[in-house]
């Protein structure tokens, strides 16, 4: 829980709300001297008297209401806390345990999201910090973040796996002002490799989730946190080097220092037009940028957010190496990139449906519009302008906002991660099905599935009804590969009297439905979709078969 620092005004005003000051005593004038009546003196003493017993009741009443304001912050501070989940210094393999106990993937994406992010509330970074300003996360404890990567895994995977360069591994250097790529053809072996980096070239591994189990069971939680691909890449750095000239990115990047540490300058967007950019930007030059709004040493444990168009650059001090991850997402998903999908689709449903978008251009449009008759004042300028305007009004009607959102929705699954199951979805899923060979025969084939089984999708997010207007398809994301783009995106057609029974299922999630419940009209067909659904890896069982 990050902690709250008071100021000393607001420290006594907390003093002032528990302890009221005592009233003070009314005065009695004795009417000795002045030979005052006893009668004035006892409606003095009555008068005084009602004074301090109502100032009594407006302090009682004034300590009340402060107690009741301690009361509603007290439990809002309560909920900010349950909020924030707090793991420091918890073992990344132990919370991946803990989390793959949470009955839902998006609860679990929420809970590893906060992780990363801890001590900042998700909800208050989305609100106020996302999409707008960098924030800068120290978690003084070089260990929060051990074990989703290391330069141990970097050598490992060379010398293992087939690291390709400038497939899954880029060389590069910045020096003097200019930005290079050093990588030769073929395949990165360790000898070749070390020797870039021994010579003072950084070292950028793409999808690291292809190669480390980790990487990939992070990336495929996170994933359904954002509604969108979420990709990483690696970057160890020698001691005293830069291996990136500034530029701006097109998504929001998480900074994750693992080893080492890394400095760090952040620059605001140049130009109204460079914020949110749709495109990375090309290399600057140090005199383009001006001056940093952020400058910070990341060390082990640390992590730095800033969204797209934020320039930046990162260079090792010459005590260190570093080795950070950049966690990103949001690649091509604003509302422009949706109505992309949307306006064409509009104009082609208004072309067929209403007459005025097939009405022909005035005959002697091109004599004064364009941009050579751009500064002409003639009054048919503003006709044609106001005829434009009129049909882009009702252009809406015929937007297919739903069917647009599905298009983006087939991009995101193809994008995606296929789940690394835990323990528990493994057993009770296809992939963990008995079917073997044992004694010279198979035996256990078949799913097994009957009308009492009980079942649900794998992940919240792991498939997607879509219809393209003909015929309706399951859109699916458990045969992906973890190399991005490496498999055509998955799908099959639903009988359309099957559809309602696949929306049943989705929106059943998290709850396990039994088979024989399912909107089906007859119990073969209930459990032959079941088994299909199973096949495919898309659902699976309450228990194992």
């Amino acid at each position: 829980m990050e902690s709250k620092h008071m100021s000393a005004f607001a420290l006594y005003q907390t003093f002032s709300t528990d302890l009221a000051f005592p009233a003070k005593k009314p005065s009695l004038q004795v009417a000795a001297k002045n030979k005052k009546k006893r009668e004035t003196t006892v409606a003095s003493k009555k008068v005084n008297t009602a004074k301090f017993r109502l100032k009594n009741e407006k302090s009682k009443l004034r300590k009340k209401l402060k107690m009741a304001q301690r009361q509603e912050n007290l439990k809002a501070n309560t909920e900010q806390e349950e909020e924030c989940v707090t793991r420091d210094g918890e073992a990344l393999d132990a919370l991946l345990a803990d989390l793959a106990r949470v009955n839902n993937s998006r609860e679990r994406a929420f809970k590893l999201f906060q992780w990363l992010i801890n001590p900042i509330p998700a909800k208050s970074f989305f609100r106020d910090t996302w999409e707008k300003k960098p924030i800068l996360v120290q978690h003084k404890n070089p260990n929060y973040y051990k074990g989703l990567f290391s330069t141990a895994e970097f050598d490992r995977i060379l010398r293992e796996e087939e690291v390709q360069y400038g497939v899954n591994l880029d060389v590069t250097s910045y020096t003097n002002g200019k930005r290079e790529t050093h990588n030769p053809p073929g395949r990165a072996l360790p000898l070749t490799v070390w020797a870039f980096y021994e010579s003072g070239c950084s070292l950028r591994m793409l999808n690291p989730q292809a190669f480390s189990s980790t990487v990939w069971n992070v990336l495929s939680i996170l994933q359904e946190q954002f509604g969108s691909m979420v990709g990483a890449n690696v970057y160890l750095t020698p001691p005293g080097t830069q291996g990136f000239a500034p530029h701006y990115d097109d998504i929001e990047a998480f900074v994750v220092q693992l080893e080492g540490k890394k400095c760090w300058r952040v620059y605001n967007p140049r130009t109204e037009d460079e914020n949110l950019p749709v495109l990375s930007s090309p290399n600057f030059d140090q005199a383009d940028i001006g001056r940093p709004i952020l400058e910070v040493v990341l060390e082990a444990g640390d992590l730095l957010y800033f969204p797209r168009g934020f320039i930046h650059q990162g260079y090792c001090l010459p005590e260190a190496h570093s080795l950070h991850i950049t966690i990103s997402s949001y690649q091509k998903n604003s509302w422009g990139d949706l109505l992309q999908k949307v306006v064409p689709a509009a104009l082609e449903i208004a072309m067929e449906e209403n007459v005025e978008f097939r009405q022909g251009l005035p005959l002697d449009y091109l004599m004064y519009m364009g941009v050579q008759n751009s500064d002409k004042d003639d009054p048919r300028r503003a006709q044609f302008f106001s005829q434009i305007e009129s049909l882009m009004k009702k252009l809406t009607k015929y937007a297919p906002v739903d069917a647009a959102v599905d298009q983006k929705a087939r991009d995101f699954l193809h994008d995606c991660l296929p789940p690394m199951l835990t323990p528990d979805e493994l057993a009770s899923s296809v992939q963990g099905a008995p079917a073997r060979w044992e004694d010279g025969q198979v035996i256990d084939v078949g799913a097994h599935i009957n009308a009492q089984t009980q079942v649900r999708v794998l992940r919240a997010g792991c498939a997607r009804l879509c219809s393209d207007g003909e015929a309706v398809h399951l859109y699916y994301t458990t045969d992906n590969s973890r190399i991005y783009h490496k498999e055509e995106l998955k799908s099959f057609e639903i009988k359309p009297e099957h559809t309602d029974a696949i929306e049943f299922l989705i929106h059943s999630y998290p709850k396990f439905v039994t088979v024989g419940n399912l909107p089906c009209d007859a119990t073969e067909d209930k459990v032959a979709l079941a088994e299909q659904l199973f096949e495919k890896g898309i659902i699976h069982t309450a228990q194992p078969l």
